[in-house]
């Protein structure tokens, strides 16, 4: 991307359990440009994937969506945020538990603030338990390892890709 491009070009940061699922759902949307994994919302500078996993860091794996908010909108992210993972189960997405795989919203501005508050409140009608999804100012983002990047993608024949990330994007039928 040119710098122009990216001028244009608005950020959204999610927590929905493993980065890898949450990045190969968002890559599949118009209008997204690009999607990092990372983490975030922890104590620790420049955190390791080890520190991450054990769960002393403080950071929720997250991605980084870059999106053109003239083709999709942040509501409609939040919408796929909603639909892409059980917003009800604290510190777990199916077989991956720990603070790290926690629900989360990381807003960058008070814009984002408010309509993903709302888009909380919307979503809520479509869960019996509580969603316990985290709305919290952006912090610190800290990009994680090389390999972690492009990974279903990258790495489509790997059992986790074939058990987890595709029924995933089957389900929500983005192949």
């Amino acid at each position: 991307m040119n710098e122009q491009q990216n001028s244009n070009l608005s950020i959204a940061t999610f927590g929905a359990g493993c980065f890898w699922c949450v990045e190969a759902v968002f890559e599949q949307l118009d209008g997204v440009h690009a999607v990092e994994s990372g983490y975030m919302g922890g104590e620790v500078k420049d955190p390791t994937y080890r520190e991450v996993c054990s769960g002393t860091s403080g950071h929720a794996e997250v991605t980084q969506i870059h999106y053109d908010p003239a083709v999709v909108s942040y509501e409609t992210l939040l919408d796929w945020l909603w639909r892409s993972h059980d917003p009800t189960t604290l510190n777990r997405q199916g077989g991956d538990s720990g603070t790290q795989y926690r629900s989360a919203i990381f807003y960058h501005d008070e814009a984002q603030r408010e309509t993903a508050e709302a888009s909380k409140a919307t979503a809520q009608k479509h869960f019996s338990a509580p969603i316990v999804t985290e709305i919290t100012a952006a912090s610190t983002y800290y990009p994680a390892e090389d390999y972690h990047q492009d990974y279903f993608r990258l790495n489509p024949g790997a059992p986790y890709c074939q058990m987890v990330i595709r029924p995933k994007l089957k389900k929500l039928d983005l192949v």
